[in-house]
């Protein structure tokens, strides 16, 4: 299985001045292929592909010196990320590709040994950046990357490593079932729940005095700039708390349970109902991304069940009835009685193993590969 690792970049003020210069020159060829595929496409109505522009980017490079000075191999991969977006498109039937702005555009795709080099003194090297740059290894990597990406997130770089994890031994048999929730993040099948934390409604005064101090600014103006800079990095600040809030539940998940059963949510068309701020505010997509990966390398078994009626059907005796969003207790005629979230929890739990929890444990220790 391949995984990222994320690290933090400390480039000086030249170096990082190069690396804005490179993903500026790296925009410029993106729109630059944008439109011949637009153009061939209207004149002559030639669908121009990766394999076509790719042949040209020698030519290209000599015809504007500014992109020979950066690694060819991330002008390739530039030029396949085009290609993926309009084969994105021809796929879905909407959403055709548009032109990038510099300064939206804040990603580059390497490949480590032609273009980025790892250095014996542990820093990095860009082709066309000088010096070497400094990087924060707070863990060391399981396995020799092959390819990274450099991105810029709220003014700071980082380098994102793709590398390779070993097999594993499944430990705990022990399995569990989660319900996704907005009053509750999560709600275990054994009774448990965890709060979310509303990280935008803390957030949401300091966001306001953010946002009114912007639209006081002319447009254009260095203090626009400035101060657009300032909210950037406070909902940076906000997206690490909620991210660093979700490694720790679904760590903590990993590690106490052998098999774990959530719902296989339809996050994005939750997202686009009445209930969209806290369903984006929960980041259930997010939180399933990382149990998903966490439990490959861990060796946990992650099974997603069909999520239509789980909060509806008892948990005891199978009866289903519906309730409204307001009824946050499931009551039943057989006498059950539980929190809503809990009752959802032990119907996914049921749906995904076949028994209901507690009364029935399968054997974990087979190696799976993570």
């Amino acid at each position: 299985m391949i995984l990222s690792y994320k690290y933090r970049i400390e480039p000086n003020r030249t170096q990082a001045a190069a690396l804005g210069e490179m993903l500026g020159d790296f925009c410029q060829l993106y729109n630059a292929g944008l439109e011949q595929r637009i153009d061939a496409w209207r004149r002559r109505h030639i669908s121009v592909t990766y394999k076509m522009q790719a042949d040209e980017l020698k030519a290209v490079r000599y015809a504007a010196p500014g992109l020979a000075r950066w690694s060819f191999t991330a002008e390739q991969q530039v030029l396949r990320r085009l290609d993926k977006t309009f084969k994105a498109f021809f796929a879905r039937g909407r959403g055709f590709p548009r032109f990038r702005a510099r300064a939206r555009f804040h990603a580059a795709e390497f490949r480590v040994g032609d273009g980025l080099t790892i250095r014996k003194s542990g820093k990095l090297g860009f082709v066309g950046v000088p010096g070497e740059i400094r990087v924060r290894w707070h863990r060391e990597l399981p396995s020799k990357p092959k390819s990274a990406i450099l991105t810029r997130q709220a003014g700071k770089w980082y380098v994102v490593f793709h590398g390779e994890v070993d097999a594993v031994e499944r430990a705990s048999p022990d399995s569990i079932g989660i319900d996704f929730g907005l009053s509750s993040l999560i709600a275990l099948s054994d009774g448990h729940t965890v709060p979310r934390p509303n990280w935008t409604k803390r957030a949401a005064r300091e966001l306001r005095r953010r946002q009114r101090a912007i639209a006081r600014c002319k447009r254009g103006s260095t203090t626009r700039a400035k101060r657009k800079a300032a909210l950037d990095r406070f909902h940076a600040r906000v997206a690490a708390k909620r991210r660093d809030h979700l490694h720790k539940i679904s760590r903590d998940l990993v590690d106490r349970f052998g098999r774990i059963a959530i719902e296989d949510l339809n996050v994005k068309g939750l997202a686009s109902g009445m209930l969209a701020k806290h369903v984006h505010d929960a980041s259930w997509a997010q939180l399933t991304a990382m149990l998903d990966y966490k439990a490959a390398r861990a060796g946990v078994e992650l099974v997603k069940v069909d999520p239509r009626g789980t909060s509806q059907t008892c948990p005891e005796c199978g009866t289903i009835r519906a309730k409204t969003l307001a009824e946050r207790e499931h009551r039943c005629d057989c006498g059950c009685r539980l929190d809503r979230d809990v009752a959802a929890a032990m119907v996914v739990h049921y749906r995904a193993f076949g028994f209901w929890p507690g009364t029935g444990l399968g054997t974990l220790s087979e190696p799976v590969a993570a």
